[in-house]
């Protein structure tokens, strides 16, 4: 591998590497522990020194993803994280506690290119693609700050950060293999949550190629019109693309289809709005979450009044859909997409 970031090698690939380097095979399960609790090479004591003076000569490093702010919601306890890549990049996260567990919402990328229209990660458009081992990285460092005793600190992933997941689809399946990994943080793929604008074909070639996250699609609209003012990718797929692939989705891996769709005031809130969504998943295996907008000041967009959310949610159960309103966390630390980093961003810049 071309990588000098030791957290993007699996189990086999740091096997193949010690041997290259005339090194016991079996040190790679002692390094690929040590790399999954978020561990440097001044702490993995049962690593000859020999050998990771060998690595460090040799350029390569151990962890990519280092912490370097964290704020807590005084109103529920969520944890936003910014985070400083080994390029001096800065990607965030945010940690939301339920009752069922932890689950850490994790960055796929650093900016992104599908400017949406209300979100703050697309302002600046895709800087690059985060590697496979810089998006488990977020997940331990976090799961180690967390962690009490045996029970880790983070049980439940979503890739809903900054960044289109399935637009960097190969070091999205690499994370996805790795994190499951039951030698390494073994989370089950049942409890991660993949978010996509609905780019189709990426859809298809993940239930394909044996990966099955619960898919959420971020749809925000019931018809193609209005999806194209709020989305700019809905130029290239229609909403009846994406449902054509969604259940091919579904008939291939059995997971119930989430849909996302954020509530904006004077847009996409209205009654007839929702008898168009309600319409658009008929027949599908499905369930719509509702999203109060967190404001971002560059967009300019509102988020609808509480009343109107919930007469938008009548109107589709009286439709039969199953839907409920998400729970709007971290409103007090900048919790939305994109808003800490650029926050930062601009304060290092001044």
């Amino acid at each position: 591998m071309e990588s000098k970031l030791l957290a993007d090698y699996t189990l086999e690939e740091l096997e193949n590497l010690l041997v290259e380097i005339n090194e016991p095979k079996f040190r790679a399960k002692q390094l690929f522990e040590w790399l999954n609790k978020g561990i440097g090479f001044d702490g993995m004591k049962n690593i000859p020194k020999t050998l990771r003076d060998s690595l460090v000569k040799s350029g390569y490093y151990p962890q990519g993803v280092e912490i370097v702010k964290a704020l807590k919601s005084a109103i529920d306890g969520t944890k936003k994280y910014l985070y400083r890549l080994s390029d001096g990049n800065i990607i965030e996260g945010v940690l939301m506690k339920y009752k069922y567990g932890n689950t850490l919402c994790v960055s796929t990328q650093v900016g992104c290119r599908m400017n949406c229209a209300f979100c703050a990660s697309g302002l600046e458009g895709l800087i690059r693609n985060l590697s496979a081992g810089e998006i488990l990285g977020q997940v331990v460092a976090v799961n180690r700050e967390n962690a009490v005793d045996d029970e880790r600190g983070v049980t439940n992933i979503v890739l809903m950060g900054s960044g289109e997941p399935l637009d960097n689809y190969d070091n999205v399946c690499k994370f996805l293999s790795m994190v499951s990994d039951e030698r390494g943080l073994n989370i089950s793929r049942r409890n991660v949550s993949l978010s996509t604008c609905g780019l189709c074909e990426k859809i298809v070639r993940l239930a394909d190629d044996g990966f099955s996250p619960t898919m959420t699609i971020s749809l925000h609209a019931p018809n193609d019109e209005m999806r194209k003012e709020i989305m700019p990718i809905a130029k290239k797929y229609s909403i009846s693309d994406i449902i054509k692939a969604v259940k091919y989705y579904f008939d291939k891996t059995g997971r119930r289809i989430i849909f996302e769709y954020s509530m904006i005031a004077g847009k996409n809130d209205s009654e007839d709005c929702a008898r168009q969504l309600a319409n658009v998943v008929k027949g599908l295996s499905c369930h719509i979450n509702l999203i109060p907008l967190n404001y971002v000041k560059e967009r300019g967009l509102d988020g609808s009044s509480k009343k109107n959310i919930y007469r938008f949610m009548a109107e589709l159960e009286k439709r039969g859909v199953s839907v409920t309103v998400r729970r709007s966390m971290g409103s007090d630390i900048e919790g939305a997409c994109g808003q800490l980093r650029r926050k930062v961003l601009k304060d290092e810049s001044n």
